[in-house]
């Protein structure tokens, strides 16, 4: 039976039909005889990491995805500051943040364009040297950052997480004004008000700063504000080994996914993507077939089909598919010949690639390829003919569940081996010694 899961994530794959495509959604539309053919010799299903119907961000989905609940989640805010290599304070809030263009309207800041044209590098470094550090009443901010325009704030003092964002996330929308989460504490208010010092201070400064006046005398749209959003503060989380039982390691790009991977103790490959997202799974593939007989569970990772959705073009989004399953074609074959291996090929969320939403709350298709794996009647991978497969509708943590399931790690409910069982069979037991208590 197989002893080590490959768990390839399609990011942002499901998707609603199209009448551009003929009333199919994307992956119906697109040509993947690979992944039909993993679909059509294993058990398939339906996969949603929350609830149906919930839009999800590819962090909070992959938390679940993983076997993490909601409540332990730390805010994608802290994940993103790990992935940069920031030291995990424990009383640090976290916030992600970006440059953006925005116009004053009414006494208040309106988004006129979320993603300007990219400054160069060297104007980038301008602006963010320019709003690097900032106090109030106590607080210290300070802006740390990732790549092009985007960053990670910190935030220390009497500071709380519990503040709403002031991304808008849409063009044209106001900026919401920074406050505390209901019921929350003085703090929350205290770091609402400092983050509101911050961004109109940021405000004031990028408005007049020579790179600016520069991208406006070129006809440019100016860089002048930034947003924030998905505060998070650290927290302490039992690693997924300790859990599961399984050495883990992920296969991906990414800030997000590097500090996901370093909260709860993955070991981290990282590949850059390029701009030829089939060579860039077909390597990661690769490196997981290699790195199969020294871990239990790889995790591989694609951003691609949500990047191609985002451009709200279905066929697009069908080329970007149709590029990955042939890269499934060339590199999967050692993987799925592996009695040794459980191959998995799900996503973690929708993302319609047409309309206002960012991501969708639509379910997304899900086969397990395996040895002792029931093979049900479905023969294409999709969003509908997967429907109709044995797995039926997996929800949440159920799935890391499945691949324990799987690898014939199941643990049988109310065994104790251990003092703390872990979700694992065996656990690590202490053998009984040949003495007396």
């Amino acid at each position: 039976m197989p002893r080590c899961c490959v768990l390839v994530v399609l990011d942002g794959l499901g998707d609603r039909s199209h009448a551009v495509l003929g009333g199919r959604t994307p992956l119906e539309a697109a040509a993947t005889p690979h992944l039909d053919r993993i679909a059509a010799s294993g058990a398939n299903g339906l996969y949603h990491a929350g609830f149906l119907g919930q839009a999800l961000p590819s962090e909070n989905a992959h938390f679940a995805m993983f076997g993490y609940a909601p409540e332990e989640f730390p805010g994608r805010g802290y994940l993103e500051a790990l992935g940069l290599g920031l030291s995990p304070e424990p009383d640090t809030v976290y916030l992600l943040t970006h440059f953006c263009n925005a116009r004053a309207e009414n006494g208040c800041l309106r988004l006129f364009r979320d993603k300007p044209e990219k400054p160069s590098p060297d104007e980038a470094d301008a602006l963010f040297a320019a709003v690097a550090a900032f106090s109030f009443e106590g607080i210290t901010v300070r802006l740390h950052r990732d790549r092009g325009l985007f960053g990670v704030l910190t935030m220390d003092g009497d500071v709380s997480p519990e503040v709403t964002d002031t991304n808008p996330m849409v063009d044209g929308l106001f900026v919401p004004e920074p406050e505390p989460m209901a019921g929350a504490d003085a703090a929350a208010a205290h770091t609402a008000r400092a983050l509101k010092a911050y961004l109109l201070h940021a405000w004031r400064v990028l408005g007049d700063h020579p790179v600016n006046r520069a991208r406006r005398a070129a006809g440019l749209t100016p860089v002048n504000a930034l947003v924030t959003q998905r505060a998070g503060r650290r927290r302490d989380l039992p690693p997924f080994a300790e859990r599961f039982g399984l050495r883990p390691l992920s296969i991906t790009s990414g800030t997000l996914f590097a500090g996901l991977a370093r909260a709860i103790g993955f070991d981290f490959l990282a590949t850059p993507d390029t701009a030829d997202p089939g060579a860039d799974l077909e390597k990661r593939l690769t490196l997981a077939a290699r790195a199969a007989a020294d871990y239990g569970f790889i995790h591989v990772h694609t951003k691609a089909p949500d990047v191609a959705a985002h451009t709200k073009d279905p066929r697009a989004k069908r080329a970007v598919i149709e590029a990955l399953d042939a890269a499934i074609g060339r590199a999967a074959g050692p993987l799925l010949g592996d009695p040794d291996i459980l191959f998995v090929v799900t996503a973690d969320h929708s993302t319609p690639s047409c309309g206002p939403l960012i991501h969708g709350g639509e379910p997304v298709p899900l086969t397990f390829h395996g040895q002792g794996q029931r093979v049900d009647a479905v023969t294409r991978f999709d969003e509908i003919a997967a429907a109709g497969g044995c797995l039926g509708c997996v929800r949440g943590r159920e799935l890391p569940y499945l691949i324990l399931n799987g690898l014939e790690r199941a643990r049988l409910a109310g065994i104790r081996d251990t003092p703390r069982p872990p979700a694992c069979y065996p656990g690590p037991v202490t053998p009984m010694r040949l003495e007396k208590p």
